[in-house]
């Protein structure tokens, strides 16, 4: 019954969706892998990595703002909610999301991409980064991360708020939609949050509620410097999950050549719902920036 009522949820949060997407099975040795695939068929390759808690769903506002200048692939990460299947190999290990992401980019076809990861999503990204910058697979074209985003990444540069993670705590003891719309609420000042975020977040919690999020220490983004891979790091200016001046400031220390901003009155959760479409112009202007340039001021709303 929880997974039904969870692929309900998926399917109404896939309907929000402007444009058409084709669903996209990739089977590695970890199972099979849901990608959403919708886009520009001739543009640069974006890969879409969601925070913990939602899914590929998630990222319908985004896909409006990018679609029509790149090919998006909106990943449902391996062992979270989601549809992918995980089969043979498990994730147990930061190591094992490296290799079952480049076991996915190896399916879809795709020798080198852009990153874009939103909180937990911003942590795998951001540290696949470091490994293919460490000597992953080598591509003769260049670099497989030829671009990264970061969408007020957790635990890369900075750790969560306590009263965050004890707000969040009900959400493990007690998973359903309650709980979610609690958090959700109270990380938005009060603001009520969307029915079908709250839907498919709560939804998921219940039918993956034995599900163990991979993680591991925060990624050595120092190790990014030199590759020559150019990285945004997007702050959500109301964010509760951690402090947005010390992830600004722990990014400029690691990262000094990186783009660090901040959207004001977005809030953490709300980054990928793009309430006032700053987000996809400010994530547009910079993929669209030659590799070193500073990317120009996105256009006014």
């Amino acid at each position: 019954m929880a997974a039904a009522d969870f692929h309900t949820a998926y399917e109404e949060a896939m309907a929000r969706w402007p444009v058409p997407v084709e669903r996209r099975e990739v089977v590695s040795e970890f199972g099979t892998t849901r990608v959403n695939v919708c886009g520009a068929a001739g543009g640069p390759p974006l890969v879409l990595l969601h925070g913990g808690g939602t899914t590929s769903a998630a990222w319908y506002a985004m896909a409006a703002a990018l679609a029509p200048t790149h090919r998006l692939y909106a990943v449902d990460q391996m062992g979270t909610p989601g549809l992918s299947v995980p089969g043979g190999r498990a994730v147990r290990r930061p190591a094992d999301l490296s290799d079952w992401l480049d076991g996915v980019l190896d399916g879809l076809g795709l020798a080198s991409a852009a990153l874009l990861g939103h909180s937990y999503g911003g942590w795998v990204a951001l540290r696949h980064a470091v490994h293919t910058a460490d000597g992953g697979p080598a591509r003769s074209s260049g670099a497989r991360v030829d671009r990264l985003v970061l969408l007020d990444p957790t635990r890369c540069f900075a750790g969560f708020r306590l009263p965050y993670l004890a707000r969040a705590l009900p959400l493990f003891l007690r998973p359903g939609e309650p709980s979610t719309r609690r958090l959700l609420e109270w990380e938005a000042y009060g603001e009520p949050p969307a029915p079908g975020t709250v839907r498919l977040m709560g939804r998921g919690a219940v039918a993956f509620r034995d599900a163990k999020v991979v993680t591991g220490p925060r990624p050595d983004a120092t190790r990014l410097r030199g590759s020559g891979v150019p990285v945004l790091v997007l702050l959500a200016g109301r964010s509760r999950a951690h402090d947005v001046r010390r992830v600004a400031a722990g990014a400029r220390r690691a990262l000094p050549d990186a783009v660090v901003t901040t959207v004001p009155g977005v809030g953490h959760h709300a980054m990928p719902d793009d309430p006032t479409g700053e987000v996809g112009r400010r994530v547009l202007s910079f993929l669209a920036a030659a590799p070193g340039a500073h990317p120009a001021p996105p256009a006014a709303p």
